[in-house]
C-alpha cells in the first residue's frame, strides 16, 4: 500500500519545507551512495555511544540517512504524502521545529529500549511518524490517495487517514511487541522510533498549529 497524497485538500501554499527536507535526504544518500561504511556509521546513532555520551549530534543527523533505495523511497513517498497539509496548518518555521524534534522524540524512545544496543540506526521514518501523528489528529477525516498492490494487481485507492494510519499504528504496535516478547531488535526496523515519533505528533500537533485566522505567508 503506496500512498500518493491527499485527495482532500490542496495547500494554498508551496510546501517549501517539505520539498527541502526531500532534497536533504536525497543530497544525503548520494553522499552515502560513494560513502565507507565507517564514514556513514560516524553519522548514524548508536545507543550504546550515544548513552555514554558519544555522538550527539548523531540523533540529528542520523534522520537524513537511509539503508539503501527502497528505505528512501519508501520513506520520501510517506513524507510527500502526509507532510504538505502538515505544514500548511504549522507554518513553515513551526513545521520545521516539529519535523525535526518528532525526529529526536522517536531516537529517544527507540534509544530509551535499546540503550546497550550498538546495531546503527538511521532514517527518517522517525519524524515522518510524527508528521503521520499530526495528521492522524488535524485531519482524521481526509481521504488519503493509495496504490493497492497485490502482486501483478494494482489499483488505486481512496482510504480515511484514520484508517490508514490507524492501521500502520496497530502495525507498529505489534511489531515491537513481537520484538519484545522475542527478545531481538525487530530485524533492523526500529519500531519503537515510528511509536515514539507517532506519540509525540498526536501529542503535540495542535500545540505547533497556526492560529486558524493567522493566514500569513510568513514563516
Amino acid at each position: 500500500m503506496i500512498p500518493l497524497g491527499d485527495a482532500s485538500r490542496r495547500p494554498v501554499r508551496f510546501p517549501l519545507v517539505t520539498v527541502g527536507l526531500v532534497v536533504a535526504n536525497l543530497f544525503a544518500f548520494a553522499w552515502e551512495i560513494g560513502a565507507s561504511d565507517e564514514a556513514i556509521t560516524a553519522f548514524a546513532v548508536v545507543p550504546a555511544q550515544l548513552m555514554h555520551g558519544h555522538g550527539w549530534m548523531t540523533p540529528l543527523t542520523a534522520m537524513f540517512l537511509h539503508a539503501g533505495f527502497m528505505h528512501i523511497i519508501g520513506n520520501m513517498l510517506f513524507l510527500s504524502a502526509f507532510a504538505p497539509a502538515v505544514e500548511e496548518a504549522m507554518g513553515r518555521g513551526r513545521f520545521l521545529a516539529f519535523y525535526l524534534l518528532g525526529g529526536l522524540a522517536a531516537t529517544a524512545a527507540q534509544v530509551a529500549v535499546e540503550p546497550t544496543s550498538t546495531v546503527s540506526e538511521l532514517g527518517a521514518s522517525g519524524a515522518i511518524a510524527a508528521v503521520m501523528g499530526a495528521f492522524l489528529v488535524t485531519y482524521p477525516r481526509d481521504r488519503i490517495k493509495v496504490l493497492l498492490v497485490f502482486g501483478w494487481f494494482v489499483k488505486v485507492a481512496y482510504l480515511p487517514a484514520f484508517l490508514l494510519v490507524g492501521v500502520w499504528l496497530l502495525s507498529q504496535v505489534l511489531n515491537q511487541t513481537a520484538a519484545v516478547v522475542q527478545a531481538n531488535t525487530g530485524g533492523g526496523v526500529a519500531y519503537m522510533a515510528h511509536l515514539g515519533g507517532a506519540l509525540f505528533g498526536m501529542l503535540t500537533a495542535h500545540a505547533f498549529e497556526r492560529r486558524r485566522e493567522a493566514v500569513s505567508p510568513g514563516w
